[in-house]
């Protein structure tokens, strides 16, 4: 059994994207970011930190995206997409999949000074500036990885990394623009052509995390 929790635009979204692309079956389980499910008793017991996603597998419950890809992606090898001990792109693979949590923190900063900070005194309009600025510069070397033409992070193809790293452009284009990054835009629309994209996008008419499809940084 898996059984997955979820919130709309969280990065349990990287979850469900591997999980379809791996073909398994699983059950989905939704929260909300803005009533109390998260810090229900029941929950706390799964997820401490009171977040998603957490993953029940195998007797066990994992609460960090990152190791749930790993794991996913070793326990249904035949999918092809991890890399083993000894692959000539293992390295690379692990690299990349932590990566997306360096892309991911300044994702989550900016969250918190554009949306949880919900008053404009609490916010640093410098601050929003230096994070918008560290997140275009991280998304950068996804930019400079796809220099030599390839469709996907790694030269062999598709793989569990892009499913992780792809959140980081869902949330970061809320912040910054791909403008200046062509070769991202463009792996990105790839990505979100993919029949797996569509399944963790949030329903019409249910309330967002990201209210708006940009969110400006305040003038200085």
């Amino acid at each position: 059994m898996i059984r997955l929790h979820h919130a709309h635009q969280a990065r349990s979204m990287r979850v469900i994207w591997l999980l379809e692309e791996l073909g398994v079956e699983y059950d989905l389980v939704l929260h909300d970011f803005f009533d109390k499910s998260m810090r229900s008793a029941d929950y706390l017991k799964l997820s401490p930190a009171g977040r998603v996603p957490a993953l029940e597998i195998d007797g066990t419950c994992m609460v960090e995206s990152g190791a749930m890809i790993e794991f996913l992606s070793e326990k249904f090898p035949a999918a092809g997409l991890g890399r083993a001990v000894g692959d000539a792109e293992r390295a690379e693979w692990l690299d990349w999949l932590h990566y997306s949590e360096t892309i991911g923190q300044h994702c989550a900063n900016l969250t918190q000074a554009h949306i949880v900070l919900y008053e404009d005194w609490m916010r640093s309009p410098t601050q929003m500036k230096l994070e918008a600025k560290r997140l275009e510069k991280t998304i950068g070397r996804i930019e400079a990885q796809l220099a030599d033409g390839r469709d996907w992070l790694l030269a062999s193809g598709f793989s569990a990394v892009d499913c992780s790293i792809a959140y980081g452009l869902y949330a970061g284009q809320h912040f910054i623009r791909l403008d200046d990054l062509p070769r991202t835009a463009a792996y990105w629309k790839r990505f979100s052509a993919r029949p797996s994209f569509a399944k963790a996008l949030p329903p019409d008419g249910v309330r967002l995390l990201y209210s708006k499809p940009f969110f400006e940084v305040p003038d200085v």
